[in-house]
């Protein structure tokens, strides 16, 4: 069963399959029907995924050239997990609920959310097998994030990459958003200079420039926090930088690689001078 916001269950069974996007095509056909997705940006692609039932599996392929994110989080082998989607990638549905984000998939009055939607999948077989590898390229950025390009090598560029460290590193198992301190320290690092970043507050400033980049202004976190709905916006925004890879984990490794050969190439004198 499909559900989400403005659209009426769909159900399908052993055999079916259901086409969904912006303006799915297609002749309806035993056994395959196909629904429109309300509110849909239009960079959305017009058919931008397939749900496929089997009597062992549900399976959905991501055919769209937008991201999504498949979570399970109730009856998962293994327990809960988290999936990229990108086009051409086919992910196995765990038992129980499945939720989808389009990732910037709804507009509305011009700004730009997450589209979501539930997949229940009740009455079938677990089947076992290793995930699919996700692949790493990118695909078209997200208006808000196309739009509002962050500057490789600009101070927001350089915060994002130390917000979204963590997640970048692997080092999500309990991740933590970094305090402006390390968020300097870490700059100063990869550069040799950190702009004005030694005083916290420029660090926060700069954090909501990322925050409404990553976001948009409709789900900006540091708004919703000021209405008491969430309670460490730092984290939200370094994980959404990660999962939307604004900075990516190559991002992170030519910093690394670019700050020890600025190292080595230094004398002894220099580094000391820098240390200090």
């Amino acid at each position: 069963m499909v559900r989400g916001k403005e659209i009426h269950p769909v159900s399908i069974g052993t055999g079916e399959r259901l086409l969904f996007g912006r303006a799915p095509h297609g002749e309806h056909q035993p056994g395959r029907s196909a629904i429109r997705l309300p509110d849909c940006a239009p960079h959305v692609s017009a058919v931008l995924a397939e749900l496929v039932v089997g009597a062992e599996m549900a399976q959905l392929r991501w055919l769209g050239t937008n991201e999504g994110r498949l979570s399970s989080l109730l009856h998962a082998p293994g327990g809960a997990r988290r999936v990229t989607l990108v086009r051409d990638l086919t992910a196995m549905l765990d038992e129980g609920k499945n939720e989808l984000l389009v990732l910037s998939g709804r507009r509305i009055k011009g700004l730009f959310a997450d589209l979501e939607l539930s997949i229940v999948v009740s009455g079938i077989a677990p089947v076992t097998g290793s995930e699919p590898v996700v692949p790493r390229g990118l695909t078209a950025p997200k208006p808000h994030v196309r739009d509002n390009q962050l500057v490789a090598g600009g101070k927001e560029w350089f915060v994002a990459l130390a917000l979204a460290e963590p997640w970048l590193a692997g080092q999500d198992d309990f991740p933590f958003p970094p305090t402006n301190r390390r968020i300097y320290e870490r700059i100063l690092y990869w550069r040799g200079d950190a702009w004005n970043l030694v005083k916290s507050q420029r660090v926060d400033d700069v954090i909501r420039v990322v925050s409404r980049i990553a976001f948009g202004e409709l789900e900006d976190p540091y708004t919703e926090a000021r209405a008491g709905r969430i309670q460490n916006p730092r984290f939200a925004v370094g994980k959404r930088v990660a999962e939307y890879r604004i900075v990516t984990s190559a991002d992170l490794d030519q910093a690394e690689q670019r700050a020890r050969a600025r190292q080595q190439g230094a004398g002894p004198a220099q580094r000391g001078h820098s240390a200090d």
